[in-house]
Formats: C-alpha cells, sequence, structure tokens
C-alpha cells in the first residue's frame, strides 16, 4: 500500500467523468488499498479515485473511522430531507463551504468482489455518499457552496 498524492482544485483531472470498472484486477484492489491509506492519512471521510489522479468510479468513505465503506460504480437511487451544513474536501485544502444536501441517501454499488450492494445513510455519511459521487462525474463541492468559503483553522490540539 502507498499513501498517493491528493489532486488538488485546478487540476484537470477533477474536472472529468469517470469510467465504470468492470472488472476487480490486481491494480484496482491495490488503487483501493492505496486511496484508504490516503484517505485515513489526510483525516478524511472520503476520497474519491480522481482525487489520486485515477479517472475510474471507486470511492471510498469512513465517517467513524472504523467502519470504511468501498463503493465501485455507485449511484444514488434513493435520496430524501435537506441538510445545510459545513463540508470540505481534501482537495479544496484550507476551505469550507455551506452546502444543502440530502439527510438520507441510498446508494447501490459493486463491492470488492464485483457483487451489488446498498448503503443506506442519514447525516454526515448521506453527505458524505453525495460529495464522493459528485467527484465521479468532475464535480466539487464548491459548486454546490453557498455564499464564499471560509478558510479552516484548526486548533493547535488538532495538529501533529
Amino acid at each position: 500500500m502507498a499513501i498517493r498524492n491528493i489532486r488538488e482544485i485546478g487540476d484537470e483531472v477533477l474536472t472529468k467523468r469517470c469510467k465504470e470498472v468492470t472488472e476487480m484486477t490486481p491494480r484496482v484492489k491495490e488503487l483501493i488499498e492505496d486511496m484508504l491509506e490516503t484517505m485515513y492519512e489526510a483525516n478524511g471521510v472520503g476520497l474519491a479515485a480522481p482525487q489520486v489522479g485515477v479517472l475510474k468510479r471507486i470511492v471510498v468513505i469512513d465517517t467513524t473511522g472504523e467502519d470504511p465503506h468501498i463503493l465501485i460504480n455507485p449511484r444514488i437511487v434513493e435520496s430524501s430531507g435537506e441538510q445545510t451544513g459545513q463540508e470540505g474536501c481534501l482537495s479544496v485544502p484550507g476551505k469550507s463551504g455551506q452546502v444543502t444536501r440530502p439527510n438520507y441517501v441510498k446508494a447501490v454499488a459493486l463491492d470488492v468482489n464485483m457483487k451489488e450492494f446498498e448503503l443506506e445513510g442519514t447525516e454526515l455519511l448521506a453527505r458524505a455518499i453525495c460529495h464522493e459521487l459528485d467527484h465521479l462525474d468532475g464535480h466539487l463541492y464548491v459548486e454546490k457552496a453557498e455564499g464564499p468559503l471560509q478558510d479552516v483553522r484548526y486548533d493547535e490540539d488538532d495538529s501533529e
């Protein structure tokens, strides 16, 4: 496994639509492992393949730090409610913005064995699913931000 470089806003790869994954290969498995390691190292709750420069429809999400979700070719099939809150992105470092998203989301995706499954989430998980799936179609949260982005401040206790 390896930590990959996270692409940042302005990188053209973040504006492109990703291609579907048609089979699980050793390279795809390695990508997923690297994405998880990269996300945890960066203290993120989600990471999409284009954020590490790979145009494949793969996202990893872990809102608890203990329950990683790997979604291959994910799509949202149901959503309801509404929540508005601060959102940030590993590809937009040091900034956050106010974004309205559904409060409930159901996604269908393939797992690492290429078997279909459903993932339902509310609140933070719903927000993360929507945010990460936007990356697969070349969109960043800044397009949906209500008002100007704000600088994120880190307490000294948060730094390592």
